[in-house]
């Protein structure tokens, strides 16, 4: 529960929406992002492909990080 994976997407250098492996959910920033979030917690294969990478990310690499220092 230490390991936060974040998928933020951006446009003109503005955060639209991001998925938080802490909240389990998309959150939207501004209007487009909201409606998009909304679409996209409504899916439940893509709240489990975010949550998997979590795992195939953070957790097979947090090893090699504690590793180097």
């Amino acid at each position: 529960k230490d390991i936060q994976y974040i998928s933020s997407y951006y446009y003109n250098k503005l955060e639209l929406i991001r998925f938080d492996s802490n909240v389990g959910k998309y959150v939207g920033y501004t209007e487009l992002g909201v409606k998009n979030a909304e679409r996209w917690n409504n899916n439940p294969s893509q709240i489990a492909s975010e949550m998997a990478l979590r795992e195939a990310y953070c957790l097979n690499n947090v090893g090699i990080d504690y590793q180097t220092a």
